[in-house]
């Protein structure tokens, strides 16, 4: 069963860092596109970043640009992080990790971490 387990959300203060991880099942993950993702309390989920099979091409929302970085390490299983830095309150939201599979649209999901930036 493919799974997508996410962690390293918590509270912090607004200026705050935190690095998410998710890590992937299995070793094919390593040949997909991996991305993060945001839930906050009565909004949509939102695009947060993107990683190619390599690490060589990231996307990022322009929300985001400048403070978070995502970065993959493929050694053994795949693992796909998140930094963020500069945290604001309105980054506060339930971060969800997924992979792109069939190259049609994100086919995994993770159950999300939460991630809580107070003021």
């Amino acid at each position: 069963q493919v799974q997508l387990v996410e962690s390293g959300g918590g509270v912090v203060q607004a200026g705050g860092s935190l690095r998410l991880s998710c890590a992937a099942s299995r070793r094919t993950f390593s040949m997909y596109r991996m991305g993060w993702f945001r839930q906050a309390p009565g909004k949509e989920r939102e695009f947060v970043a993107a990683i190619n099979w390599s690490g060589s091409s990231t996307d990022y929302a322009d929300s985001v640009k400048g403070r978070f970085t995502i970065s993959r390490d493929n050694a053994k299983i795949t693992v796909v992080y998140l930094r963020m830095n500069s945290l604001k309150p309105e980054d506060t939201a339930v971060y969800l990790c997924a992979a792109e599979v069939s190259g049609k649209g994100w086919d995994y999901w993770g159950r999300g971490t939460q991630v809580t930036v107070s003021s």
